[in-house]
């Protein structure tokens, strides 16, 4: 055989079974006795069998008609059961998003943007992963995930990426530290010669600063304390353990309230783009498309 039975075929004999007649099987499947008759003739054919005997008095299965329709019937069955669960697992992604992402985007952005998605989708369920934008992408590509979100200098190898937002590191200290009274910026080389409050080796904000430095052509910052987030630095420089390079986002209520000053440094760029990333040659759909749309409405501009 060539070409497997296609189901109606299927579905017709089983219901010339159980009624005994092409015409009554052909009404409850809304065809026409002659397209009915097409229909079973192509089937015979098709399996080199005959399967109905024709009659004035009606249609009935032959033998080797009603062992097929048994055959057909358990086709129809477990063909109904994969479409059930198809729908299911469809339901059940349309009401799911796994998201994951970089702890300052995680902290500072997801919250109100996940906010915004569900006052549209209040049944939706997201699951939000925070990590380093070092791992974002191996969460992308193992399937765990369907979008993340991550701070590096460079969108990640392999997958699709789409700007978010913009953000800049600032050299922040504690009200009272000496950096406050100073009348000229820091240079680059003072900043690398003190001991810095800095993110861990992975995360976007060590990665941005690491580069910057490197492109100013200075060596790498001297670590006092690395930490794992950006609450974690942000309380470490108010409690006055020392000066750290942190997101803005990450300190704006905490400069406009006096609990952390800014400091000014020349010869360094530390703007960059936080992103969206997701699986390369694939579109986002559903509550993922949905979740992006919101980044673009509420995109924020350094």
């Amino acid at each position: 055989m060539s070409q497997l039975p296609d189901p109606e075929s299927l579905r017709l004999l089983v219901l010339v079974g159980d009624v005994g007649s092409l015409s009554g099987a052909a009404a409850q499947l809304g065809l026409t006795q002659p397209s009915a008759s097409k229909r079973l003739s192509a089937l015979e054919r098709r399996l080199g069998l005959v399967l109905v005997n024709r009659t004035r008095r009606g249609s009935q299965l032959t033998d080797a008609g009603r062992a097929v329709a048994g055959w057909a019937q358990r086709v129809l069955q477990e063909m109904e059961g994969l479409l059930t669960g198809t729908e299911a697992l469809r339901t059940k992604r349309d009401a799911e998003l796994r998201v994951a992402a970089s702890m300052t985007v995680a902290e500072c952005l997801v919250p109100g943007w996940i906010g915004e998605l569900r006052r549209t989708r209040p049944e939706l369920y997201v699951g939000l992963q925070v990590t380093n934008s070092e791992q974002v992408p191996d969460l992308l590509r193992s399937g765990a995930v369907d979008l993340g979100f991550v701070e590096s200098p460079r969108a990640p190898a392999g997958l699709s990426a789409r700007q978010v937002a913009r953000d800049r590191l600032l050299v922040v200290v504690a009200p009272g530290h000496p950096w406050t009274r100073r009348r000229r910026p820091l240079s680059v080389a003072e900043l690398v010669a003190a001991p810095l409050v800095l993110r861990e080796r992975g995360s976007g904000t060590r990665e941005t600063l690491d580069q910057a430095l490197r492109k100013a052509g200075v060596g790498e910052p001297q670590p006092l304390l690395e930490l794992g987030s950006a609450t974690a630095v942000r309380n470490a420089v108010i409690a006055g353990t020392g000066p750290a390079v942190i997101s803005e986002l990450a300190v704006e209520a905490d400069l406009a309230d006096g609990r952390l000053v800014s400091v000014a440094v020349e010869g360094i760029e530390l703007r960059r783009d936080l992103r969206a990333v997701w699986a390369s040659g694939r579109v986002p759909v559903g509550p993922a498309a949905e979740l992006l749309a919101v980044t673009r409405r509420r995109g924020k501009k350094a």
